[in-house]
C-alpha cells in the first residue's frame, strides 16, 4: 500500500510518495512548496500521481494548513489523511515534556527518525536532533529513548531580520562566515552562524554530562547543510529525518493497529 508522507513546517510544505510505509523505503516521488502555493497541489505536482493507501502527516502551521492540504487531497482522493500529535510515548521514544502533547509534532517525529537511524548504526546511544530552519531547535534523547528537554532559537533569517529591524542604518547583505570578519556582512553572517553553533554545542555538553557518554549527532532541516561545515562537534547530515520519522510512526501503527 503506497504512502504519502507530508511535512509542513513554517516556510514550506514538503512531500514524498513511497511504495510502502517502511523505514529505509525509498520515495518514488518527492515535492515542496512554499505555503502560499499549497492550493495549488491538486492540479499541479500531485495531479500525476496515484492515489496513496494512507496519509501521515506532520503540521507546525496550524489547522489552517491541515485543512488546506485536506482540501487538495479531496479534489483528487478518497483518502483520510492523518497527522501526528506528540504523545507521551511512541515508536520507542518516551516524551519528558511538561505537557507532551505541547511538544511540536516536527520535533517529535524527528527525534523519532534519529532514534531508529542510531538504532540501526549500532548499540544504544544518546542523541543531539538538531533541526536548522526557518526557527532551530536543539533536542537531547539519552540512551534509553527519553527526551530530556531541548532548545528553541530564532534561525539565520530571523536573527539578520531583528537586526536590520532593530539597527539604525543596519543594512543586511549576505556575508561570508569568516573566524575574524572584517566587513558588516561578514560579521552579521558569522556572528548569526556562531551564536547557532554555540547552542548547539552546549547541549551536547549537557548530553555528555548527563549520560556520561559520547552522543550521536544528527542535523537536518533546510539549512542544516549551511550550518554543518561550521561545527565544532561532528553531525550526521541527514535530508530527510522527519520523512524518516513518519515512516517509522507509520509502520509501528500499522503494527499494532
Amino acid at each position: 500500500m503506497s504512502f504519502l508522507a507530508v511535512d509542513i513546517g513554517n516556510t514550506r510544505l514538503k512531500w514524498a510518495l513511497y511504495p510502502h510505509a517502511a523505514p529505509g523505503a525509498l520515495p518514488v516521488a518527492s515535492g515542496a512548496e512554499f505555503l502560499e502555493n499549497i492550493d495549488k497541489l491538486a492540479d499541479g505536482e500531485w495531479a500525476g500521481l496515484v492515489a496513496p493507501g494512507r496519509l501521515l502527516g506532520c503540521c507546525v502551521a496550524g489547522d489552517a494548513g491541515k485543512r488546506r492540504v485536506e482540501e487538495q487531497m479531496e479534489e483528487l482522493w478518497i483518502v483520510p489523511a492523518h497527522w501526528v500529535v506528540s504523545s507521551a510515548a511512541e515508536a520507542g521514544v518516551i516524551n519528558g515534556y511538561d505537557h507532551p502533547t505541547r511538544l511540536g509534532a516536527d520535533r517529535w517525529v524527528a527525534m523519532i527518525g534519529a532514534r531508529h537511524r542510531m538504532l540501526a548504526q549500532g548499540p544504544d546511544r544518546p542523541m543531539v536532533v538538531v533541526m536548522v530552519g526557518t526557527a532551530v531547535t536543539v533536542e537531547a534523547v539519552d540512551q534509553h529513548g527519553r527526551f530530556l528537554g531541548g532548545f528553541i532559537l530564532p534561525g539565520h533569517g530571523i536573527m539578520l531580520r531583528a537586526l536590520e529591524s532593530g539597527t539604525a542604518g543596519l543594512h543586511v547583505p549576505t556575508g561570508d562566515v569568516r573566524e575574524f570578519p572584517t566587513n558588516t556582512s561578514d560579521a552579521l553572517t558569522s556572528g548569526g552562524t556562531f551564536a547557532i553553533a554555540g547552542a548547539i554545542e552546549r547541549m551536547v555538553q549537557h548530553v555528555r554530562d548527563r549520560c556520561g557518554c559520547e552522543p550521536a549527532c544528527y542535523m537536518t532541516g533546510g539549512a542544516g547543510w549551511k550550518m554543518a561545515p561550521h561545527m565544532l562537534e561532528q553531525f550526521e547530515l541527514v535530508e530527510s529525518l522527519i520523512f524518516d520519522g513518519l515512516l517509522v510512526i507509520a509502520q509501528t501503527r500499522a503494527m499494532t493497529a
